[in-house]
């Protein structure tokens, strides 16, 4: 379904049932090693408000506000739930960040996903499980301001033009106990390709 706020994000309410999306999220809370949430930009400490792993096909690098994330490999579990995502959007991802916010007061920031390793036009679908976290969203130009509830087992899509047009983020909501964990799978250029296209863009 496209939602009322804007055209470019569409929401599959229940992609997984909620007895699936309570196991599913389960076992990635108890198998996803998650590191510290503690890293450095340019020589300063930085703490991140949730934890995360980053998890790409070889050869795929991806880094946002200066901070390189540390590629894992595929889990079978990530690779399982990235081919029915696949298979249900007839969309082809090279990775994913997977988000843990532990309760309402882990949080994103208003940001876009539009770093240059995701190319000019990125699609990108977000998986929700566990608790039910507001997504807002705030238009670049006339900075409106709308939102939506993400439920446990809902796909949201975020076409190529909504990064163009939008900021996002998952604000801090002190009134959330439970623990939510997100999946944004992405297609990001190989490192190679992506010099090669920066260097035309500057001939």
């Amino acid at each position: 379904m496209n939602t009322d706020c804007c055209p470019e994000l569409k929401l599959f309410e229940g992609f997984y049932d909620a007895i699936e999306s309570d196991r599913l999220y389960q076992r990635l809370f108890e198998e996803q090693d998650w590191p510290d949430n503690h890293y450095s930009v340019a020589g300063r400490q930085l703490t991140l408000p949730r934890l995360q792993t980053w998890h790409a096909d070889t050869g795929i690098v991806y880094s946002y506000s200066d901070n390189l994330l540390q590629t894992r490999d595929w889990s079978p579990l990530l690779s399982s739930i990235k081919t029915q995502i696949e298979s249900y959007l007839n969309y082809r991802f090279n990775s994913v960040l997977v988000n843990l916010y532990r309760s309402g007061e882990d949080y994103v920031g208003w940001h876009s996903d539009n770093e240059p390793e995701l190319g000019e036009q990125p699609y990108i679908a977000s998986l929700t499980l566990g608790a039910a976290r507001r997504f807002a969203l705030r238009h670049k130009k006339t900075s409106e301001i709308n939102d939506l509830v993400l439920a446990n087992g809902d796909l949201l899509v975020m076409e190529p033009n909504f990064q163009h047009h939008w900021q996002h983020s998952v604000p801090l909501d002190n009134s959330v106990t439970g623990g939510r964990i997100n999946l944004t799978f992405r297609n990001v250029i190989p490192a190679k390709n992506n010099i090669q296209r920066n260097k035309r863009r500057q001939d």
